[in-house]
C-alpha cells in the first residue's frame, strides 16, 4: 500500500506546494509517496550492508598510505549492490521459517527494494567515514608508530578511533528536531543521492539506451584493465611532465613542470587514482564549485607562489624546495624532529634551541595562510550571503514547519532520546578513562577532553544549520590545533587528540544528521537508521585499526620516504602532513611558528584578509544586481581550493579540474541525457575498477618488479632542489 498522508495518488496535485516542501529542489527530486509494507530488516540488507561496510573500511584504510590515496565512497556500493541484491532476490529460497521473538521470516521476502538499498548504502557510508575515507583518529596511530617511533597499544588505538567517531552522535540525535525534521533544513548534499536511488529503481522504458547496470559493469571492467597500466606496467603515466622531459638538467623547468613536486605546468595524468586521490571524483562536483576551485588553484599555484618564490624570495623561499610538506632548518636541511623530542614525548627546549627555528617551504607556508583566511572568510561569507536566510530558517524550524516527508515519517516509531543520552554518556566515560589510564599514550588531560567536547557541542548546531541550508561545512581543525597549542605547547599527541575530539566529533555529528535527512527523504524508519549507522561506525573503526596495524607492521619503512625503495607507493602523503601539523601546533607550538618566537607571525594577517574579502564580493553583488554570476563567487571555496596541497600535488588538482569541466560543463550542457543517465554510474565504476586492480597488484604482484623507462617515475628529480646561493642538497646543483 502506497501512502501520501492519506491522500490518493491522483489527488496529489491538490496539495499545496509549500505543504510538499518550500524548497523547489526537494519538490522536483524527492518522492511524496511511501510504502510502509516494504521489508527492510532482510537477510540481503544485513549481508550486503556488513560486507560493504567492512570492504570500504579496509580498502580506504589500505589506500590511505599511498602517495595518491584513493577514497571509495558509498556511491560505488550504491551502484554495485543493486545487481547483487537483485540476484539474491532471484536466487535465494523463499521458504518461511520461525525465529523466536521475530515470528515468520524468510531469506527472500520479495523483490530487492529501495529501502534495503538505502540502508546498505548507509552501512557503506559509515565504512567510508562518510566520504572521508578512514577514521581521522587513525592518523594519530600512524604518526606515533611510523613517524615518532613510539608505542601505543592496539586497545588504546581502537578505543581512540571508535570514541572519536561515535561521540558526536550522542548530541546529534537530540538536535534532529532542529536540523532534520524542519522542511527548510533541506541538506542539498542529499539531492544527488535521492536522484540516484530513484534512477536505479525506477523502471527503464527506453530501449535505445544501455541499462545502467550493464554500463556499470562494462565501465568497471575497462577501469580495472586500464588501472594495470599506470599502476604497474607504466607508472610514469601517473604523472607525466613535458617540461621535465624536455629540459632534464634545468632546475627551474623541473620546479615549474613537476606535477608531484612543482607547479605542474605541462603535467598531466592517465591514472584515475591520481585524479580522484584527494578531491574525490570530479564527476560528482557541481560545475559551480569546480570553477571556484579552479580560480583559487590558479591564483595560488600560478600567481601567489611564483611571486613569493622567485619575485620576493619570501621567508628565504629559495633555500627550500618550492613545494614540500617537510620541515627544514634555516640551512635547507630536513629538520630532525626526533632530536627535539625527549623521553617524556615532549619538546626538548635545549635541542630545539640548538637546531633552530622550524622553516616551511613557500607553498606550505602559503597553505597555512590560506587556511587562516578560509576560516574567517567562511564565517563572513555565510553571514553576508546567508545570514538572514539561516536566521529565518532557524526561526521557522522552531515553529515545527513540517513538510509532507516529515509527516510521513511520523508513522514510524521514533528513537527515544535516552538512546542518544546513553550512547553519549558511555562514549564520554570511555574517552575519559582513556585520558586518565592511558595518559602516557594520548597525553591529553581530562579537562582537555571536556573542553574539546564543549567546543564541538557548541558548534554542531550552527554549523549543521549552515550545512543544511548552504552545503558549506566549516571545519574546526585549525581552531582546535591553535587553541590547544597555546594552552599546552610541547605535547604533540595531546594536540592531535584534542583536535580529533573537538573537530571530528562535530564533523561526525553533522554527517550523522545528513544521513538522517537522507533517510527522511527515503522514508526509512528512524530506529533502523540509528542502528545501521552505529553498528557500521563501530565495525569500521575496528577494521580501520586492524588494517592500520597490519600495514604499519608488515611494510618495512612505511611512511619513511627516504628509506623506501624508489617509486614506492607507501609514502603516507596524508600522514606526513598530519605529522608535520603535530610538530607545528603541538611539539613546537604556535608561538614558536606563528608567534613572536617564529618566522611566520605575519601569516596571522590572513585572518583579517579572509574576513574582509567576502565584503568586496557582497558589495559588487549589491551594486551590480543584474550580473547574477557575481553571487556565485564563493570566497571560502576559492581560498580552500588548495587546502589539501600538500599532501595533494598540482597534478592531482589540475587533472581533477580538467575532468570536472569536461563532464559537468560540456557533457552536461551538450549531452544532458547521457550525463543524467550515466555520469554517477561512470564515477562509481571508475572507483571500483581502480580499487580492485590496486588490491590485485598489491597481493598478487608485490614481489614482481619491472625495470624500464616507464617505471622511472616523473623524471623531475631536480624539482625539490633549493636555488639559493651556497645551499647544498644531495643530487642538486649548487648555485
Amino acid at each position: 500500500m502506497v501512502r501520501v498522508l492519506g491522500i490518493e495518488q491522483s489527488k496529489i496535485s491538490k496539495v499545496e506546494e509549500e505543504e510538499i516542501s518550500p524548497i523547489e529542489e526537494v519538490r522536483l527530486t524527492v518522492s511524496t509517496t511511501d510504502d510502509p509494507t516494504l521489508p527492510i530488516w532482510t537477510f540481503r540488507m544485513w549481508v550486503l550492508g556488513l560486507i560493504s561496510c567492512g570492504a570500504l573500511s579496509f580498502i580506504n584504510q589500505f589506500f590511505s598510505y599511498r602517495t595518491a590515496p584513493l577514497v571509495i565512497t558509498q556511491i560505488t556500493i550504491q551502484i554495485a549492490s543493486l545487481p547483487i541484491g537483485k540476484f539474491m532476490a532471484y536466487a535465494l529460497p523463499t521458504n518461511k521459517f520461525c525465529v523466536p521473538g521475530l515470528g515468520d521470516c524468510s531469506l527472500n521476502p520479495g523483490p530487492f527494494n529501495m529501502k534495503e538499498h538505502v540502508l546498505i548504502s548507509m552501512f557503506a557510508n559509515a565504512g567510508s567515514g562518510f566520504g572521508s575515507g578512514p577514521a581521522y583518529a587513525i592518523g594519530i596511530v600512524d604518526i606515533i608508530k611510523a613517524f615518532y617511533k613510539r608505542k601505543i597499544s592496539f586497545l588504546t588505538s581502537s578505543l581512540l578511533v571508535i570514541t572519536t567517531q561515535v561521540l558526536g552522535y550522542g548530541w546529534a540525535g537530540v538536535m534532529r528536531k532542529f536540523v532534520v525534521e524542519p522542511a527548510t533544513m533541506w541538506w542539498p548534499a542529499t539531492m544527488p543521492q535521492v536522484s540516484l536511488f530513484r534512477a536505479l529503481h525506477e523502471k527503464e522504458h527506453d530501449k535505445q539506451w544501455m541499462s545502467r547496470g550493464k554500463f556499470f559493469m562494462v565501465s568497471c571492467i575497462a577501469s580495472f584493465v586500464w588501472a594495470l597500466v599506470p599502476g604497474f606496467l607504466f607508472p610514469t603515466l601517473s604523472a607525466l611532465s613535458i617540461l621535465c622531459l624536455a629540459f632534464p638538467k634545468s632546475v627551474t623547468a623541473h620546479q615549474v613542470g613537476s606535477g608531484m613536486h612543482g607547479l605542474g605546468i605541462g603535467s598531466f595524468t592517465f591514472d584515475w587514482s591520481t585524479i580522484a586521490a584527494f578531491m574525490g571524483s570530479p564527476l560528482i562536483s557541481p560545475f559551480f564549485a569546480t570553477v571556484n576551485v579552479a580560480i583559487g588553484y590558479a591564483f595560488v599555484v600560478y600567481i601567489l607562489t611564483p611571486v613569493a618564490y622567485w619575485g620576493l624570495n619570501l621567508y628565504n623561499a629559495k633555500t627550500f624546495p618550492i613545494f614540500s610538506s617537510r620541515l627544514f632548518t634555516s640551512q635547507g636541511n630536513t629538520y630532525n624532529v626526533s632530536a627535539i623530542v625527549n623521553n617524556k614525548f615532549e619538546i626538548d627546549a635545549l635541542q630545539y634551541a640548538q637546531q633552530g627555528r622550524i622553516n616551511l617551504s613557500t607553498f606550505f607556508a602559503v597553505s597555512y595562510g590560506n587556511g587562516f583566511a578560509t576560516i574567517a572568510a567562511t564565517l563572513t561569507h555565510v553571514g553576508l550571503f546567508h545570514g538572514k536566510e539561516i536566521w529565518e530558517k532557524y526561526r521557522a524550524s522552531r515553529k515545527e514547519n513540517e513538510d509532507i516527508h516529515t509527516r510521513l515519517m511520523k508513522e514510524y516509531k521514533d528513537i527515544p532520546n535516552w538512546w542518544f543520552h546513553l550512547m553519549l554518556g558511555a562514549t564520554f566515560v570511555v574517552s575519559l578513562l582513556l585520558c586518565i589510564f592511558a595518559k602516557d599514550e594520548v597525553q591529553m588531560p581530562w579537562w582537555a577532553l571536556i573542553l574539546a567536547c564543549a567546543i564541538a557541542l557548541f558548534f554542531t548546531l550552527p554549523i549543521s544549520i549552515i550545512s543544511a541550508t548552504t552545503n558549506q561545512t566549516p571545519g574546526l581543525n585549525i581552531i582546535t590545533e591553535y587553541l590547544m597549542g597555546l594552552m599546552l605547547p610541547g605535547k604533540p599527541i595531546a594536540n592531535v587528540c584534542f583536535k580529533t575530539y573537538g573537530y571530528i566529533s562535530m564533523a561526525q555529528a553533522i554527517s550523522f544528521l545528513q544521513d538522517f535527512k537522507l533517510g527522511n527523504y527515503m522514508k526509512i524508519p528512524p530506529r533502523s537508521m540509528f542502528l545501521v549507522q552505529l553498528i557500521g561506525t563501530i565495525i569500521a573503526g575496528v577494521i580501520n585499526t586492524g588494517t592500520a596495524w597490519y600495514m604499519l607492521t608488515s611494510i618495512q619503512n612505511i611512511c619513511q620516504e627516504d628509506l623506501l625503495p624508489a617509486n614506492s607507493p607507501w609514502t603516507c602523503a596524508n600522514d606526513r602532513v598530519f605529522f608535520d601539523a603535530s610538530v607545528i601546533w603541538g611539539l613546537a607550538g604556535p608561538m614558536r611558528i606563528f608567534g613572536p618566537k617564529g618566522n611566520y607571525q605575519a601569516l596571522n594577517w590572513f585572518f583579517l584578509g579572509g574576513a574582509l574579502a567576502p565584503f568586496l564580493v557582497y558589495a559588487m553583488h549589491k551594486k551590480f544586481k543584474k550580473h547574477t554570476w557575481i553571487a556565485l563567487i564563493n570566497i571560502p571555496i576559492i581560498l580552500q581550493a588548495t587546502a589539501l596541497m600538500p599532501p595533494a600535488s598540482s597534478v592531482n588538482l589540475s587533472s581533477w579540474i580538467v575532468v570536472g569541466v569536461i563532464f559537468n560543463y560540456f557533457i552536461f550542457r551538450y549531452r544532458r541525457n547521457w550525463w543524467q543517465r550515466y555520469n554517477y554510474v561512470l564515477s562509481a565504476a571508475l572507483d571500483a575498477g581502480v580499487a580492485i586492480m590496486s588490491l590485485f597488484i598489491y597481493f598478487a604482484l608485490s614481489g614482481t618488479t619491472l625495470n624500464w623507462w616507464g617505471t622511472g617515475g616523473e623524471y623531475c628529480d631536480l624539482a625539490t632542489c633549493p636555488t639559493a646561493n651556497g645551499i647544498v642538497a644531495e643530487g642538486c646543483p649548487v648555485f
